[in-house]
């Protein structure tokens, strides 16, 4: 939300360009990005590919750069050097509408949902729409239902966020960051605060929307549990270096002993280890 103008619709060549792209398994390369504030060098070189219509996992302990990695991956900031590559574009280096072009393609799942609490969830949902496109009120009120339905919540539409259990808020925050009909989908720490059975609603909720709606699906957690259960790809992020990226079986092999203390430390169980190993 935020993210985007209301007349920032693709040109007849950048569809072209998008549809060509999807045969490409790969959506975002990132290469060699650096940050720096003052004197701390918090992003060094960080390079790693996200696929396409998977879910991607950046983990790594506090402090690691997550977080600043995250706001280069959807440009609220601009990384002091390298590339972030979105179907062939260098995100990383547009501005003015081209840039809110391809913004317009990301969702973002922010941490504890957001949603306005003074706002039913109809008119959470809604929001993007209103604020970023020209849609006609009967054609918002069917793509808003549309989305909802779809995610088992359509009969929540007349609720209050304050109404809902935490997984459900977050099926909300999912139907809104879709709403604009992205292919790239960002949550940024998911199961924060959420007790095991709704973590585990969550961890369904990120898979089914990415096999429903066909969204690269990129998730920043430390949950280590959730992550051996959703993943397709793991990116380990250790004081601004990846010093790993890899499906969750190969991510194992490849960790080093430091590493890998982290991970068994973190109360991932053996049995989710294991099944992950094989």
């Amino acid at each position: 939300m935020g993210l985007f103008s209301r007349k920032s619709e693709p040109t007849a060549e950048e569809l072209a360009r998008i549809e060509e792209a999807k045969n490409d398994p790969i959506h975002m390369r990132i290469r060699d990005i650096e940050k720096t504030y003052g004197d701390h060098r918090v992003l060094k070189g960080v390079s790693f590919d996200i696929l396409r219509r998977k879910t991607n996992v950046v983990i790594g302990p506090s402090g690691s750069g997550k977080s600043v990695l995250m706001r280069q991956l959807i440009r609220l900031e601009k990384p002091d050097a390298g590339k972030v590559l979105v179907d062939g574009v260098d995100f990383a280096q547009l501005d003015g509408m081209e840039l809110e072009r391809v913004r317009r393609r990301m969702g973002m799942v922010f941490q504890m949902s957001a949603l306005f609490d003074s706002m039913s969830v109809f008119e959470n949902v809604a929001f993007p729409l209103r604020e970023h496109s020209s849609l006609s009120a009967k054609e918002i009120r069917e793509r808003v239902m549309d989305r909802l339905e779809g995610l088992g919540i359509g009969h929540a539409a007349k609720k209050w966020p304050a109404e809902l259990s935490g997984g459900m808020q977050r099926r909300v925050a999912v139907a809104r960051a879709t709403v604009l009909e992205t292919d790239i989908l960002i949550y940024d720490e998911p199961t924060t605060g959420l007790d095991p059975v709704t973590v585990r609603t969550v961890d369904e909720l990120i898979m089914e929307t990415e096999e429903k709606l066909g969204v690269t699906s990129i998730v920043i957690s430390h949950d280590m549990a959730s992550v051996f259960r959703i993943a397709d790809r793991i990116t380990f992020l250790n004081f601004g270096e990846v010093v790993a990226s890899a499906a969750p079986r190969e991510l194992l092999q490849e960790l080093d002993p430091k590493t890998m203390d982290y991970v068994e430390a973190s109360g991932v169980s053996e049995d989710i280890l294991n099944a992950r190993r094989k």
